[in-house]
């Protein structure tokens, strides 16, 4: 590695002065037992570890974090690593969404305040990863991530299993009386056998995607499963390579985050048959770099975007069969004519240069684009008078059957409603009706928790129906499947026509036409949202106040307003002055 410049390190502004401002600073790193060599004219790596106890997704971050020190030092730097907030999908009530927003705060706050020279992002489950691109972009130092890798497959009875898609399944199937619960904890004692995030394309999966099409981490690293040897070889890589833009200075996430490179995430989006949540991610992430993403954009690249990745809930394998098969860079290589292959990634070399060797499609996980399993995208973006600002669908985990559809709406008011009275036999219901969960939304819920795969009727399951309409405000996991329209906005909470829809009203549902509409008269619509009174906030106070006072709708990522960028911002400057850092300490 070339010997850094002191003077133009960020770490310098803290270690490199020799006076009193200099001494404290360094005597604070060498009270942890480095030595005054080990901040001597070196960058000063920063790994942002999302570890926790909490999350079993990230549980072997402490062993990556090693990996990735042995690669800073190999290079000449010196690792630091710092915690931050960890988000769990299975534990966080009310949802790990509410807490995205915290956690992208932690990120860049920490960067910001500390003497470093560039990052490591460790991320795995759902929202660590877009939570920790969010922070970073925000604070805009050479940034690299290294995700965590999906679990090993579980296997219940000879059959390999995904940990959601098929636990959707069979809980179906205990529901309807075709399986013991003596079945269903012999299924519980093997769901998840290992460390690492959801094995199926679940968000998990999506996002670990979706950070190598942006050109945020290396090439070839996405879908390499969490316990295998090579996760740890990359974790080194990635460790060196942190090193080296710390030098170099770059490229920052403002150089590699560009329209083009949202473009080539949203078109691998819709190839690998990923997550509706990656929408709301990717809208929150180009914010945060002043690009203002439209959710229409997700529509026009999945129209002319085929999916040719055969992963759960869209397909029959598992990533670690897609990793075997060549991983994100082998889609990535036969997507070449849909993307913007010269796009900078952290590298600092083009997207192109890190799949240009990626093996050819094997016709099984991976197909050919022009012999896809679906002639377009997974996801599809609808509108109309129940969802003015937008809806999603993921067709491809859809019944084709149900995307055009008109049904009589059978209504919940919120997720206790639901439960209540979505088993009850005399519940007033078809396979024709359209189910709605409302107030369920960014600031209903608050949240927007993963609650809008509603489950089917028991009356229903009983009859063998497995699949009908269902709509809400509300979001719904990776690994889920079905005909289930999400996000609907404006939600119900804030005044949206979500809020005014009552049992027997017909929706109609066009997925093909874009159409999502509570087919009543538009004067009986306008009536109907002038007597509406709006619900009283969740929260009074602390993070939750903050939360849904200052959340944004779906269809512009449910960030808060004041963390978007600003259009005539400048970067923030610290005072570097004497006593700067530890003033009042002494």
């Amino acid at each position: 590695m070339e010997e850094p410049d002191i003077s133009k390190l960020r770490s310098a502004r803290w270690f490199g002065s020799h006076d009193l401002t200099g001494f404290v600073h360094r005597t604070a790193i060498q009270a942890e037992g480095f030595s005054g060599f080990a901040v001597k004219d070196r960058p000063v790596v920063g790994i942002a570890n999302s570890w926790s106890e909490l999350v079993n997704c990230n549980i072997h971050f402490r062993l990556l974090a090693d990996a990735v020190k042995r690669g800073v030092l190999m290079a000449g730097g010196l690792p630091l690593e710092f915690p931050t907030i960890s988000l769990g999908e299975s534990l966080m009530k009310p949802s790990a969404m509410q807490f995205r927003n915290l956690m992208a705060m932690d990120v860049e706050e920490s960067i910001r305040a500390y003497p470093l020279d560039a990052i490591v992002l460790l991320g795995g489950c759902d929202k660590t990863v877009p939570a920790q691109l969010m922070g970073a972009a925000s604070a805009d130092i050479p940034t690299i991530m290294l995700t965590g890798g999906p679990q090993e497959p579980a296997y219940f009875r000879g059959k390999q299993l995904g940990v959601g898609t098929d636990t959707w399944k069979y809980a179906d199937e205990l529901r309807a009386g075709r399986m013991t619960q003596a079945d269903f904890d012999e299924l519980e004692a093997s769901a998840k056998p290992s460390a690492g995030h959801c094995s199926e394309m679940g968000t998990a999966s999506t996002m670990t995607s979706i950070v190598e099409a942006l050109g945020m981490c290396l090439p070839s690293s996405a879908s390499i499963p969490a316990v295998a040897a090579r996760r740890s070889q990359f974790a080194e890589a990635t460790g060196r390579r942190a090193a080296e833009m710390a030098v170099s200075q770059g490229p920052k996430p403002s150089e590699v985050l560009t329209p083009e490179a949202f473009d080539n995430a949203i078109t691998l989006l819709m190839a690998i048959g990923g997550s509706t949540n990656a929408v709301i991610h990717l809208l929150a992430l180009a914010r945060r770099v002043g690009y203002e993403l439209d959710l229409d954009r997700f529509h026009q690249i999945s129209e002319h975007t085929p999916r040719i990745v055969n992963v759960r809930p869209s397909g029959e394998h598992l990533v670690q069969q897609l990793f075997h098969a060549g991983g994100v860079a082998s889609v990535l290589k036969e997507l070449a004519p849909l993307l913007n292959s010269d796009a900078l990634t952290v590298t600092g070399k083009s997207l192109e240069d890190g799949y240009i060797d990626a093996p050819e499609p094997d016709g099984n996980v991976i197909s050919k684009l022009d012999k896809p399993y679906d002639d377009e995208g997974g996801i599809a973006v609808i509108r109309g008078s129940l969802a003015p600002k937008g809806a999603v669908i993921k067709r491809s985990a859809a019944s084709p059957k149900l995307l055009t559809h008109t049904g009589p709406a059978v209504v919940f008011d919120g997720i206790y409603d639901l439960g209540e009275r979505i088993d009850d036999p005399d519940l007033e219901i078809t396979e024709d009706s359209v189910l709605v969960l409302r107030n369920c939304g960014p600031a209903g819920a608050p949240g927007m928790p993963e609650w809008g795969m509603l489950p089917i009727p028991e009356k229903l399951l009983k009859r063998g129906i497995r699949d009908i309409v269902r709509i809400s405000d509300a979001r719904m996991s990776g690994t889920a499947f079905g005909t289930t329209v999400l996000h609907v906005a404006p939600e119900a909470a804030v005044g949206g026509p979500l809020a005014i829809v009552r049992d027997g009203d017909p929706i109609v549902l066009d997925v093909e036409n874009q159409r999502l509409d509570l087919d009543i008269p538009d004067d009986e619509i306008e009536r109907r949202l002038e007597e509406l009174k709006l619900p009283d906030p969740r929260y009074r106070r602390g993070y939750g106040r903050l939360f849904v006072d200052h959340v944004l709708q779906a269809d512009e990522g449910c960030d808060f307003d004041f963390l978007q960028s600003l259009p005539d911002e400048e970067p923030q400057r610290l005072p570097y002055g004497l006593f700067s850092g530890w003033q009042g300490g002494w």
